[in-house]
């Protein structure tokens, strides 16, 4: 039996919404007022083989639809995600956290972008006619979608990362099988009604719900044929192990630096390290997770982020004042609390927040936090935060600053605060990031440009973004014709 007034999600699978087999469920309770909305049940091994049946069923039809058949009904679920932007938004801040004005309304605008941009990426993908040895022969190159993707999906960004994955990989011709995270399922299924509504064919699109164990299942299943994954770099790990030689696009994670030289524009940094750190209550994969300062202008810049940060406002997302909702879940709050008890107890100063605001409906509400002096043996600057900080270290000069920032195990985005050219590249030769941003904040991206890890970290690998995502979500296949006799 369901609580009263709690809707009970459903699979979506061979274009048909479809109860649920599975015997484990968990309610689904809103971050902003600890509401029930929903009730999840785990997908069993049934729900899965369906869903990846209908997948691979569906997809030799699909990919043999042309390109602009394809990018037409791309455009078509972007268009019908616009339709519903309002109700989607506020569906996915009663259950994500995230301010629904500055935050999740852009977001659903940049999800439907997202399908636009891979429609008119696969019109024009072009692939190569390489010249032969033999003059009897032509050899062709032609890129092929990999066939059933499996695509795991975290709860900070959940429409904007299913369309990251989704839009490149049906417009090549995969059809897909969807699994979002266990804290933020509601939102998906509203997504799995708009695209019902669209032209997509029976099976290009399925949906299932559930945890690690769910994941994991749909991973090593003999009939998935690549993985997209966005999440932790644990969880990234696992999926390797489980996935084989499956090819597969990996983000996971970011422990990003923000490094402010002697000689940066001091307001701008300010501005954009705080802004970095604490959009989405800073749980976002680039976000400013540790900021590293020339010791000859920290104490300027410590004044400006002091304040900008009183330009923040913690409270209601739905309310159009609020600009930092509460964080999504238990797990990560008490992260950030770790986190921040540790980088204290090692000589870290508060200077602002540091704490969870407890007069809020739930526990989930964290002041955006500064702090200063944070040592370098901290789990602040040692691993990922995923809170509302921003972690203020000294350094004093630009090869401790690169020694610093190096040092981590993870490698996805950097931001550089410098007016001098030369130096600027210094930091971009330096940085082992896959991403580095100059006069910009960490947190900056846009959907066609490519995002992923540098080499050798446990971030993963692959990119996400436009043509990229594409390059990635389908194969090369080499043709050698002889016209010879």
């Amino acid at each position: 039996m369901s609580a009263k007034n709690t809707k009970v999600l459903r699979n979506y699978i061979d274009g048909d919404f479809k109860d649920i087999t599975g015997t484990n469920t968990r309610v689904i309770k809103s971050p902003v007022d600890g509401e029930a909305l929903y009730e999840a049940i785990d997908a069993s091994k049934e729900d899965i083989d369906d869903a990846v049946t209908a997948a691979k069923n569906a997809q030799v039809m699909w990919a043999d639809m042309t390109a602009w058949e394809r990018a037409d009904i791309c455009h078509q679920i972007a268009d019908a995600i616009l339709e519903d932007k309002e109700i989607l938004a506020e569906k996915l801040t009663k259950e994500q956290g995230k301010p629904l004005h500055s935050e999740a309304l852009p977001g659903l605008e940049e999800t439907a972008e997202n399908f636009r941009i891979a429609a008119e990426d696969i019109k024009r993908q072009e692939t190569a006619i390489i010249p032969s040895m033999d003059k009897n022969k032509r050899i062709l190159t032609f890129r092929k979608p990999h066939g059933v993707y499996a695509c795991i999906i975290p709860w900070n960004f959940p429409t904007l990362m299913l369309s990251e994955f989704m839009g490149p990989a049906i417009a090549a011709g995969n059809t897909v099988v969807f699994k979002p995270s266990e804290y933020t399922p509601g939102i998906l299924e509203a997504l799995a009604e708009v695209f019902d509504k669209t032209d997509l064919p029976k099976g290009v699109f399925n949906l299932v719900y559930g945890a690690g164990e769910v994941g994991q299942q749909l991973v090593e299943h003999p009939n998935v044929d690549a993985i997209g994954f966005i999440g932790s770099h644990v969880t990234a790990d696992k999926i390797v192990r489980s996935a084989g030689l499956k090819p597969s696009i990996l983000e996971a994670s970011g422990n990003g630096p923000t490094i402010v030289c002697e000689d940066a524009d001091l307001k701008k940094a300010a501005k954009g390290a705080v802004e970095a750190g604490f959009y989405c209550a800073g749980q976002v994969c680039c976000s400013t997770e540790r900021v590293i300062v020339h010791e000859k202008v920290h104490e300027e810049f410590v004044s400006h982020v002091m304040e900008e940060t009183k330009k923040w406002r913690l409270g209601d997302p739905l309310s159009e004042d609020t600009t930092v909702g509460p964080m999504n879940n238990e797990s990560t709050a008490n992260k950030m609390e770790e986190h921040v008890k540790d980088a204290v107890e090692k000589g870290a100063k508060v200077l602002a927040g540091g704490k969870r605001d407890t007069s809020r409906p739930t526990n989930l509400y964290f002041e955006p936090t500064v702090l200063d002096n944070v040592g370098l043996d901290t789990l602040v600057n040692k691993h990922e935060t995923f809170g509302p900080i921003v972690p203020i270290i000294t350094v004093k000069n630009d090869e401790e600053a690169i020694e610093v920032a190096n040092d981590s195990y993870l490698g996805l985005q950097s931001a550089v605060y410098t007016n001098n050219s030369a130096r600027a590249f210094k930091f971009i030769n330096s940085i082992r990031t896959g991403n580095t941003l100059i006069n910009e904040h960490s947190n900056y991206w846009e959907p066609h440009v490519p995002f992923g890890a540098a080499t050798g970290t446990s971030t993963g690998w692959g990119r996400i973004g436009g043509r990229y995502t594409m390059l990635d979500m389908t194969q090369l296949q080499t043709i050698v014709w002889d016209f010879g006799e």
